[in-house]
């Protein structure tokens, strides 16, 4: 896609902000050592880094870190979080600086855990410094309660994993009071992240292969995870103190633009009334990253951005469903038919909800960091 292609593709285009990973950098390095690009992104490194030592109470400079490729650990958590969002903001400022593209001209824009925060402070509800606020001052709790918690990923073959079985056994396993475990992320209709203390996941696996009629599979991640967004949280009040800071938190009463759909009620929930409350809920409700999927193709979206270094779920998350599209068309003349149907959008309106799933191959996606790589000024 051409810089004018992109400019043209904008108003009709969403925004994905990434969130954090076990590793961050992505291609911050490239961009801070290009000759047109390093000024910016150095700029936007060290606002971050003085914002991130005045939460946390202990030095951060970001820059040496990026210059020499230095992944930050679960244990610099902070630094993570800071990096993130400072490689979104300088992403977009680069964006309108050299191209002329102006970011807020998109459709909606949406985020993946930190990066609802990034993109409430891309609308203007928010400053990038003070986006920083919420998630830095839960990041030592966030990174003590990590100590014995196991992420997995919890998925099934059949159509559709029940939700509220999901939901019912969490709670029967919680109960047990021999640690907590919750859904963190609603990935796709068969599919959810858990996070659990000590040995919840194999606790939850052993009573939910019973109760279920489909097979239940657990992939584990072998990373320490900070437990957002589950029931977790609730351990040391790390939510009710997070709500508390927020009074002061300083936030503009009028929506973002562009537009944010919020991955805690899976709809365009955001005011000026409406923040504090979604980003106490923020901290410890599941992301209903799913939502946010079926929206944009629901929408007729023809482009998603991916802001942030290095994009992981979100992207893999469509390319996920392109590839399962892409192999049941192969099998079947109808749907082909249904596909090509489904990119008129005065008829998709008129064909079944889940139609819309089949628009998933024509989505074309850019990851920002690498067309601004490619497209850099000599």
């Amino acid at each position: 896609m051409t810089p004018r292609q992109l400019a043209d593709a904008l108003p009709d285009a969403v925004l994905a902000f990434r969130g954090y990973n076990y590793v961050n950098l992505g291609r911050s390095r490239e961009l801070l050592m290009h000759p047109a690009y390093g000024p910016t992104v150095e700029r936007h490194l060290a606002e971050m880094s003085q914002a991130a030592a005045g939460i946390l109470g202990r030095p951060v400079d970001l820059i040496p870190r990026v210059l020499g490729n230095v992944e930050a650990s679960i244990d610099a958590y902070g630094d993570a979080v800071a990096l993130i969002v400072a490689m979104e903001f300088a992403q977009l400022d680069l964006l309108q600086k050299h191209f002329g593209v102006d970011y807020r001209g998109a459709q909606f824009s949406f985020g993946y855990s930190l990066g609802e925060i990034a993109a409430l402070a891309a609308g203007g509800v928010i400053t990038p410094a003070d986006s920083l606020r919420v998630p830095l001052s839960l990041a030592d709790d966030c990174v003590a309660l990590a100590d014995d918690v196991t992420l997995g990923v919890v998925f099934t073959r059949a159509l559709e994993l029940p939700l509220d079985d999901v939901r019912r056994v969490c709670l029967e396993v919680n109960a047990e009071g021999r640690g907590v475990i919750g859904v963190s992320s609603h990935l796709a209709p068969n599919s959810v992240l858990l996070m659990g203390q000590r040995d919840t996941l194999e606790r939850f696996l052993e009573r939910v292969q019973g109760i279920v009629p489909e097979r239940i599979y657990v992939r584990k991640n072998e990373h320490r995870w900070p437990p957002l967004h589950t029931p977790i949280m609730w351990e040391r009040n790390i939510a009710n103190r997070a709500a508390r800071a927020m009074h002061t938190l300083p936030i503009k009463f009028d929506g973002p633009v562009p537009n944010v759909l919020s991955l805690v009620t899976g709809h365009f929930s955001y005011s000026g009334t409406t923040a504090r409350d979604l980003l106490h809920r923020w901290v410890d409700h599941p992301q209903r990253l799913w939502d946010a999927i079926y929206a944009t193709l629901a929408n007729g979206i023809p482009a998603v951005i991916h802001i942030g270094p290095g994009p992981n779920i979100i992207p893999a998350t469509f390319k996920r469903l392109k590839d399962n599209v892409v192999a049941q068309l192969a099998d079947s003349l109808s749907l082909r038919a249904l596909s090509a149907a489904a990119k008129r959008t005065w008829l998709a309106r008129l064909l079944p909800e889940r139609a819309a799933l089949l628009r998933a191959p024509y989505v074309e996606h850019v990851i920002l960091e690498d067309w601004l790589l490619d497209h850099a000024p000599a």
